[in-house]
């Protein structure tokens, strides 16, 4: 029997969000902090990071 995926609820990133991923990055807190803290996964906050063209992490 195949497994059933679950469905992934995605979450908009506000700019609310945003700004706090921003300073987040200039304070540079490690990635994992940053995720707990707005509840969202690691990869999700380096694509929005790497789109917004800012540094989060190792990619400094």
């Amino acid at each position: 029997m195949a497994k059933k995926s679950k469905r992934v609820a995605r979450k908009e990133y506000t700019v609310v969000d945003v700004k706090q991923l921003k300073a987040h990055s200039k304070a540079k807190t490690p990635v994992t902090k940053i995720a707990k803290a707005m509840k969202r996964t690691e990869g999700s906050l380096r694509q929005k990071a790497r789109a917004l063209g800012i540094g989060l992490g190792h990619q400094r």
